[in-house]
């Protein structure tokens, strides 16, 4: 967040308005900053990435940065908040020196404001991956989405979501193998007082050759190690940010601290494109102390999603680099022991 004067604001909205358009980057106006992403960052963490936008070259600093850890925990269903089949929970943090003009409570809004966003947008059940359930009506995973903003050099939102998709898309979830523990048989002296007993027939565990009998599941082992198993069903379905940043005449995409200060409405678009499938719109956001129409809406949503499929695909085909990236760093350090 910025704070510019009036005629700082007057000469950026200007610059942009005039013809052709003018950024101080000397980009146009659809054009990204340089992206960097790197996945796998924390070892503790279930599925890890850093995304920064526009960081210089020279000394590494100067853009914005973001970084999403994902970590998985049992919970039990039908005590407390647990969901059968599983749920995913997000949380945004910034560090106070990305916002250093802010006081605690302004900070605490914020991180409210990017929370409630991300976790409205990825906690949704129609995207919840399928492998996220234990044993059904029992015990499922806790996802725990958290991200850190560590510096705000415009464009937060889409780097918070591009920082997320590539989380979870490099988590791995624990294989399960399900246990049941039986009872031994007593003789038939205790079998004939537990039928003169009011006992719970689910309770009550009969002969291992007894077929009639249904075989209850009552825990769980796990075959994988913790940082082991498989990826998240449905990882194609996690949806990508992109935000237009609107004046009267024109929108225009990754916007610096100056640029957003200058301009009075911001739009959110959150896209999934499922391979051979409609593009999905999983939610929209207006920010800002603008007015807009349906009609203008309507036709920022088409842009937006002709915009969104290009993020989309690049940020595709860089995740899938670095999932070979990463296979071929664990296969030299395996034969490398």
């Amino acid at each position: 967040m910025a704070s510019i004067s009036k005629a700082e604001k007057a000469y950026v909205q200007s610059s942009l308005l005039s013809n052709p358009p003018l950024r101080a980057d000397g980009r146009g106006l659809i054009d990204f900053r340089t992206i960097a992403l790197e996945s796998g960052i924390a070892p503790i963490a279930n599925g890890s990435a850093r995304v920064s936008i526009g960081t210089n070259a020279q000394d590494g600093g100067g853009g914005t940065e973001v970084v999403a850890a994902a970590k998985l925990e049992v919970e039990s269903v039908g005590d407390g908040e647990g969901v059968d089949g599983g749920r995913v929970v997000c949380s945004v943090s910034c560090s106070p020196t990305a916002y250093p003009l802010l006081s605690p409570n302004a900070l605490d809004d914020l991180q409210h404001d990017m929370t409630s966003v991300l976790n409205a947008t990825l906690s949704h059940p129609t995207i919840r991956p399928k492998n996220l359930c234990i044993l059904p009506g029992r015990k499922s995973w806790l996802l725990n989405l958290d991200v850190i903003v560590f510096s705000d050099a415009g464009n937060i939102f889409d780097a918070i979501f591009m920082a997320a998709r590539a989380a979870l898309w490099d988590t791995k979830v624990p294989r399960t193998k399900s246990v049941q523990y039986r009872a031994k048989k007593s003789d038939r002296s205790d079998a004939t007082q537990a039928m003169d007993m009011d006992v719970d027939e689910t309770a009550h565990v009969g002969s291992a050759l007894d077929t009639r009998q249904t075989i209850e599941v009552a825990d769980f082992e796990l075959p994988d190690y913790w940082d082991e198993g498989e990826p998240l069903n449905g990882r194609q379905a996690w949806p990508v940010c992109l935000t237009l940043n609107l004046l009267p005449a024109l929108h225009f995409l990754d916007a610096t601290l100056q640029e957003e200060a200058s301009v009075p409405l911001k739009l959110l678009v959150f896209y999934s494109f499922l391979s051979d499938a409609t593009p999905l719109l999983r939610g929209m956001r207006l920010l800002g102390t603008g007015v807009s129409d349906l009609v203008q809406v309507n036709s920022l949503l088409k842009d937006g999603e002709k915009y969104a499929r290009n993020v989309w695909l690049a940020l595709e085909g860089k995740l899938k680099d670095e999932d070979l990236r990463r296979n071929q760093k664990a296969r030299e350090r395996f034969l490398n022991r």
